[in-house]
């Protein structure tokens, strides 16, 4: 009963939320955010209403887990071949120096700041929180784009390079922990540094192939998109819960990422069914309420207690100055040396700031670093408590400027006349022009004369 009661009051704060962040033109992914803030711990959870505690929100990580898979599901679908021939190339590139360019920034950054202060960061956390710089929120980079309808070059640009972003930033993290653990520890471990990275990314792209493979096999036994839909949600699940899997061979571990499995998942549906299309559209409206529960939890596990300390929060100042200057100018750089559009350079690496899921798991691993892991969690809450609030605001204005969001009433105006349009061209006789003919209002004229 609790657990319901939680649900349905998170759910219902979120929409309620909205209705206000319209007034402001806030995206709704911010409402969603502030909402959960406001009946977490440090709102009204304070006086017993809603999230007592973080440890709460944290009990619904089922929710949360569901939710990101939908929404790796709906990257994935972004991968269709026939528009990755146009931004293949431009995808791989920008991906991958806009992750390593954040990285750089944030060693250097926050190296120079453990030089004048070793006493409160060390050389092994400015290495993990660099690696962690590289991680990008696709949840609400994609919660944006489907409430504005975003379309266009940036667009089709941003959300595969989301996507690489996970891919990226597991390989640089496992590289840079694995060095950070070496300075703390003193010893060397080539196979956590090198091998387990590779192997999940390898493991992950198998998996979700091989499941991608299948579902879509299986979709054909259906003749109803009720039960297709049905299905696609199933293996949703069934992807999820199967990358939760890790095992042993050796000396080597066997892991799956979620994000990257569920992704390879949609990839392969969206490529190999001819009626992905559709489903994938009704998947989308089915997990509408998953995604506001996971974003409003968000906003509830969100730990302001952060800013009491004043180390925290010089670090994470320096963390998320260093992070989105090398964001922007990594992006900007890539994206000119792809020879992409002028908007596309000047407004992709706006849109990369989001930061949550993917950068809380890094911070969450890092943990193993002991004491030291204690203070880079606590910066990346930080970081990821400005990012998730400020970051959906900032993609939104970069997706306006760029031209890949229009103004809301000149679409509606438009959709309006297309229908208008379409409805004159189905039928030959105007609306006027059938009341005249109508038998029976013909018949009421006549008897109305007679009278």
């Amino acid at each position: 009963m609790e657990t319901l009661l939680l649900v349905s009051i998170a759910i219902l704060a979120g929409l309620m939320m909205t209705r206000i962040s319209n007034l402001a033109k806030l995206p709704t992914v911010t409402a969603y955010l502030v909402s959960g803030v406001l009946i977490g711990p440090f709102g009204l959870g304070a006086l017993g209403f809603g999230f007592t505690s973080t440890g709460t929100a944290e009990g619904l990580d089922l929710a949360s887990e569901i939710a990101l898979g939908f929404i790796a599901f709906s990257i994935g679908s972004e991968f269709r071949l026939k528009e990755l021939k146009a931004v293949g190339r431009q995808t791989a590139v920008v991906g991958v120096l806009q992750a390593l360019t954040a990285t750089v920034f944030v060693d250097a950054a926050l190296y120079v700041f453990h030089l004048l202060r070793p006493d409160i960061l060390t050389t092994a956390q400015a290495l993990t929180l660099g690696a962690i710089a590289t991680a990008t929120a696709p949840a609400a980079t994609l919660m944006v784009v489907r409430q504005y309808k975003a379309k266009g070059p940036l667009t089709s640009l941003l959300l595969p390079v989301v996507a690489l972003d996970d891919a990226v930033g597991l390989v640089v993290f496992a590289v840079s922990f694995g060095l950070a653990k070496t300075l703390v520890t003193g010893t060397t471990d080539l196979i956590s540094i090198l091998v387990n990275p590779l192997v999940e990314i390898a493991a992950s792209l198998v998996l979700g192939a091989a499941l991608g493979w299948v579902l879509t096999q299986l979709e054909r036994l259906f003749n109803s998109n009720t039960n297709r839909l049905n299905m696609t949600i199933a293996f949703v699940f069934l992807t999820v819960a199967l990358s939760m899997a890790e095992f042993q061979v050796g000396p080597v571990t066997v892991g799956f990422s979620s994000l990257l499995v569920c992704m390879m998942l949609g990839t392969i549906f969206c490529n190999c069914c001819p009626l992905s299309h559709d489903l994938m559209y009704l998947a989308d409206k089915w997990s509408s309420p998953v995604l506001a529960l996971f974003f409003v939890l968000c906003g509830a596990e969100l730990d302001l207690g952060v800013f009491a300390s004043g180390a925290i929060v010089m670090v994470g100042l320096v963390y998320i100055a260093a992070r989105s200057a090398g964001k922007y100018l990594g992006a900007r750089f890539s994206a000119r040396i792809t020879h992409c559009s002028p908007e596309i350079q000047k407004y992709l690496g706006v849109t990369l700031l989001p930061q949550a899921g993917v950068a809380l798991g890094m911070c969450t691993t890092a943990m193993q670093l002991g004491s030291q892991g204690a203070l880079i969690r606590n910066i990346t809450l930080f970081a990821v408590l400005i990012y998730e609030l400020v970051g959906p605001l900032l993609t939104k204005l970069a997706l306006q400027a760029s031209g890949d969001i229009q103004p809301k009433s000149e679409e509606v105006t438009q959709r309006r006349a297309r229908k208008l349009a379409d409805a004159g061209a189905s039928d030959p006789v105007p609306r006027r022009e059938r009341v005249r003919r109508s038998p029976a209002l013909r018949t009421g004229h006549r008897a109305h004369a007679h009278k």
